[in-house]
């Protein structure tokens, strides 16, 4: 009996069933890691996602920029950005992916990010330049550019101001040049992870830069194109590195044979995981010969990961 005096309705299926959901949805573990980029939403809807499920039970969110500002234009709306920022101070990764950011400034962004990525958006010019208040993203340990085509050498020596950056994506960023790299690289001397893949800078050029400047890199990718035996040489002695992939396809005539890879390899102290990706040596005798000669290595010799079909990737 319920205070009052009158009876109790009996709970129908159909109540249990909502209740179990309602339970699940209030789950404050189901909305810890949150994928939206399936979903197209008015800011109306994602606001009350953020004011009823999200807020302080939020640690990573990764979203597709047809969240609409008002206009038909996929633009994501700086209200939002700065919303999270003070609705969910657990905040630590924000994924974004085809967004307009153009009409967004940095300084919207949750301050509580350790992991910012950038997947096929545009960014204005006034990101992440050197003149850009010193206190945004303070926290921000690795950056994920992934087809950003407005990314450039004024962006790249803008960097440094992350002090707490220790892991850098470059991905298809054809703005950047070797110029540009070899000089951030000089202020960037304690990252210890760095992706170059896609971009148009020559591999060799990149390991002189790495080389010079970022002797305490413990893991490294990059792309094949332009590499040889003598810019893989540039790596030898590295006193930190523990894991290099090189990437395909294979389009370079002097790419280094498996022979000079394990003769370089070999020099690295702390090298513990080499991986081949797209060069086409699966299966073949090259990939027993690179087993054999690196024992203390986890050796993988594999074809390039297969293009998503998924539109926003």
């Amino acid at each position: 009996m319920r205070l009052g005096g009158r009876p109790e309705r009996p709970c129908g299926g159909k109540d249990r069933v909502c209740h179990h959901w309602k339970r699940l949805v209030d789950d404050r573990w189901l909305w810890r890691h949150v994928d939206l980029t399936l979903y197209t939403m008015r800011p109306k809807v994602m606001w009350h996602l953020l004011r009823r499920y999200m807020a302080s039970r939020l640690h990573s969110l990764r979203m597709g920029g047809y969240l609409f500002s008002g206009s038909q234009a996929p633009q994501l709306s700086p209200a939002l950005l700065r919303a999270l920022g003070d609705k969910c101070p657990n905040l630590k990764r924000l994924c974004l992916h085809v967004a307009d950011l153009s009409a967004v400034p940095i300084t919207s962004l949750p301050r509580t990010l350790q992991t910012l990525e950038l997947h096929s958006c545009e960014i204005s010019m006034a990101w992440l330049l050197r003149e850009q208040d010193p206190r945004v993203l303070p926290q921000l340990e690795c950056l994920v550019l992934d087809r950003v085509p407005a990314f450039r050498d004024e962006h790249l020596q803008g960097l440094p101001r992350f002090r707490a950056l220790r892991s850098l994506v470059l991905g298809g960023t054809y703005r950047v040049t070797e110029t540009g790299l070899d000089a951030s690289l000089q202020e960037l001397s304690y990252l210890q992870r760095l992706e170059v893949l896609g971009c148009t800078l020559p591999a060799d050029g990149t390991l002189r830069a790495i080389s010079r400047h970022l002797r305490g890199v413990r893991k490294l990718r990059l792309t094949v194109g332009g590499l040889s035996p003598a810019g893989l040489a540039l790596l030898e002695g590295m006193p930190a590195l523990e894991s290099l992939c090189l990437q395909g396809p294979l389009i370079t005539p002097d790419m280094p044979t498996p022979t000079q890879i394990i003769s370089s390899c070999l020099t690295m102290p702390k090298l513990r995981a080499l991986e081949l990706q797209g060069l086409g040596w699966e299966g073949q005798e090259a990939e027993r010969v690179l087993c054999q000669g690196l024992p203390h290595c986890v050796v993988i010799v594999r074809p390039c990961p297969k293009e998503s079909m998924d539109w926003w990737m």
